[in-house]
């Protein structure tokens, strides 16, 4: 007789609650949030998008209204391999709803599509409950450690590789360890993106505490998954980077992040609205045009950029969408022609890059707007080591060498030239983390001039700085009537 793929589904999943629910007295999986996780291959015959149309169902019609549940996720590697986390309260929550699963005939379809002899299923007690909402990528490892491991030394070691070195690095979002009833150690490590995961896996592998921590391994029994999530949609971040790269790709669908009857430009130099965006598109120059997003940060509903273009010729600039209901609605940006390094051989690209102290955020963007207003505006040179680092200050503006002594020679010889700096109004200060944005207007030499200033911060200082300093245009110059700032 021939057994139905629906009945090994519900067979194996009756086992898998069967070994989850026995000793439950003596469980040292209760008081705990539960992560269930379970891989798995799709069907030959299923189709792709209609599995994570259902998997989306099943999500909101079924799992997401069980007592205890707090965040399910689907996702698939490059090989195709699936899975689903499931977070609930606690092991009587889990098991509760796996039973009503598996006599919910409204799921049955959603079974067929799983290949059940391919799926296996965990679950374990998490050192702490799921917050990373908007991760869009996650890796799960699972090991068993050595025989005689100290278990103390292990936790403590466990603990460093997120405070040494996974939680520095661009795009983490959290980091979560636990264990099940036979001893096997899970730990889950979302981020951002896949791209932002990638970047880290060599750095993380020549890490001294990641060796640390994998030397208490038992290295046969280690299982690695890294997916990426289903049904999510592309952060504004992810928006933006995507439109930008249109530059080098000539691909249309990403002009659909910019809302097509609301998009209010700042470029003086090209016209309102999207049909300004596709004249600049449609006027490239015949050699193609290029632009490499260097640097990209998210705000709020503001998303902020530092690009290296070749449009026109090479440029620098930075670009600040504003977005509504997932759709760019405004834009400002300042750009210049890429000038030689300065007189300490930094270009006006080059530095650090990775976003880090997301929790210091407004305070970092208070830090810097008193400088701005203190120094810049109120005159108070004395004080500006209050503010940047007076030992390590990295400078970018191709005029100005490293350190405070190189910022006051520069401004002491561009007053002496008649070029003096001057700042009036701060229209905005953006920020992520370590980065934070200004975009302000002044004169410069007596010119109406806008500045855009990248500063980076560590404990509380500036200690790098890169900007793109343009002159405003006469009005009779706009393309467009809504202003530079």
């Amino acid at each position: 007789m021939r057994v139905t793929l629906n009945f090994l589904f519900l067979l194996l999943m009756t086992l898998c609650f069967s070994n989850c629910t026995a000793n439950e007295k003596s469980n040292p999986m209760d008081g705990k949030t539960i992560m269930e996780v379970t891989t798995f291959n799709l069907n030959p015959v299923t189709n792709p998008s209609t599995f994570a149309k259902r998997d989306a169902q099943v999500e909101s019609d079924f799992t997401s209204k069980q007592v205890g549940f707090v965040k399910r996720q689907s996702g698939v590697d490059e090989n195709g391999n699936y899975v689903v986390v499931v977070y609930w309260n606690s092991l009587t929550d889990a098991d509760a709803s796996m039973k009503k699963f598996m006599s919910d005939t409204s799921v049955a379809d959603y079974a067929k599509m799983i290949n059940a002899s391919t799926m296996k299923m965990s679950r374990y007690a998490m050192d702490q409950t799921f917050i990373s909402e908007n991760s869009r990528f996650v890796e799960i490892m699972s090991f068993d450690l050595k025989k005689g491991t100290d278990m103390d030394a292990f936790n403590a070691t466990n603990k460093k590789v997120e405070t040494d070195f996974t939680g520095k690095q661009e795009g983490f979002l959290q980091r979560l360890t636990g264990v099940n009833e036979a001893g096997t150690q899970v730990v889950a490590v979302y981020w951002e993106s896949k791209e932002l995961s990638d970047a880290s896996l060599e750095p993380f592998m020549q890490a001294p505490i990641a060796q640390q921590f994998m030397q208490s391994m038992n290295q046969a029994t280690i299982t690695m998954g890294r997916y990426k999530f289903l049904n999510m949609d592309l952060s504004n971040k992810e928006k933006v980077v995507a439109l930008l790269n249109t530059f080098n790709t000539g691909e249309h669908a990403p002009i659909a992040y910019i809302n097509p009857s609301k998009y209010i430009q700042h470029n003086l130099d090209v016209a309102d609205g999207l049909e300004g965006f596709g004249a600049v598109m449609q006027h490239a120059p015949p050699q193609g045009s290029k632009a490499n997003v260097i640097r990209a940060f998210q705000d709020g509903d503001y998303v902020f950029t530092h690009t290296e273009y070749d449009f026109f010729g090479p440029k620098v600039g930075f670009d600040v969408f504003r977005f509504e209901e997932g759709l760019i609605v405004e834009h400002w940006d300042n750009l210049l022609e890429i000038q030689a390094a300065n007189p300490s051989g930094h270009s006006q690209f080059d530095g650090a890059t990775d976003i880090t102290d997301k929790a210091k955020t407004e305070a970092n963007k208070k830090h810097v707007r008193d400088l701005l207003e203190k120094v810049f505006m109120q005159g108070e040179m004395d004080k500006v080591a209050n503010f940047i680092s007076p030992t390590n200050y990295i400078q970018h503006n191709p005029m100005v060498p490293d350190g405070l002594e190189g910022l006051g020679s520069a401004m002491k010889m561009m007053a002496e030239q008649g070029m003096t700096m001057q700042y009036d109004t701060i229209h905005k200060v953006l920020g992520e983390g370590n980065f934070v944005l200004t975009m302000s207007e002044g004169k410069l030499g007596g010119e109406p001039t806008a500045y855009y200033d990248l500063f980076r911060l560590e404990d509380g200082l500036i200690v790098e700085h890169w900007d793109v300093i343009t002159a405003i245009p006469a009005k009779s110059e706009w393309k467009n009537d809504n202003g530079k700032f």
